[in-house]
């Protein structure tokens, strides 16, 4: 089957809410030739059924973004698979950014900085911390839309199996191959959960979690405190 130039693969759960507008967004890439894989980890609502039409493929998985995003990756035909959260928009360029970006740089895989939507006015202080803490360390995080060529991301292996943490581990890994294509271009994502939890109190959790993994704890530990 012919390769497709970009694959962009959406995990989903319980977001018919808001799953529409994320796709109907991605309509001009598709319209451009880009393949939208949707993967349902077994949504109480009606995702699935919002999904439908709007998508190329939608597939059933078991509940676990990792597992969900590897399911589609084997199902996509893109030369560039481009991981995106449920609640996040890409900007309408994404696909030109993303294939004039790797072919310049030679690099295997990159990520979008990311704006923060929300009422609260600190989110763009976190947003521009995301954005600069990936930019210093190498790492990206889900939020950010990884995009990494198809056969580099099946040669490290995909993401790990784990609940948390999944896209730090991936770009652990992709680090060993090249450097990030840090694009400038922002992508917006939900601020949902800093709100619903607090902001400061969100930030805090997010900080302890990443250094307890990073000192050498596991992620099945740390995920039930992100998921109480």
């Amino acid at each position: 089957m012919p390769l497709t130039p970009l694959s962009v693969i959406v995990p989903m759960l319980n977001e018919a809410a808001g799953i529409e507008r994320t796709l109907r967004l991605l309509m001009p890439l598709r319209a451009r030739g880009a393949e939208i894989i949707v993967v349902d980890g077994g949504s109480a609502d009606d995702s699935t059924a919002v999904a439908n039409g709007l998508a190329d493929l939608v597939l059933a998985s078991a509940r676990g973004r990792a597992q969900q995003m590897n399911m589609g990756a084997a199902a996509a035909r893109g030369e560039v698979l481009l991981f995106l959260h449920a609640d996040t928009m890409l900007p309408g360029d994404a696909d030109g950014l993303i294939t004039a970006g790797l072919a310049r740089t030679h690099r295997a895989w990159g990520r979008f900085n990311v704006t923060i939507e929300g009422r609260a006015a600190m989110l763009d202080v976190v947003a521009r911390m995301m954005n600069l803490r990936s930019r210093l360390s190498g790492i990206a995080t889900g939020d950010q839309a990884i995009f990494v060529r198809r056969d580099c991301f099946f040669a490290v292996g995909a993401f790990p199996p784990q609940p948390l943490m999944e896209d730090i581990e991936l770009s652990r890994r992709l680090k060993a191959v090249s450097a990030p294509l840090c694009l400038r271009a922002c992508v917006t994502t939900s601020g949902r959960r800093w709100e619903k939890h607090g902001v400061w109190r969100t930030i805090f959790l997010m900080w302890r979690l990443r250094l307890r993994y990073w000192l050498g704890t596991r992620a099945d530990i740390l995920a039930p405190v992100y998921h109480p």
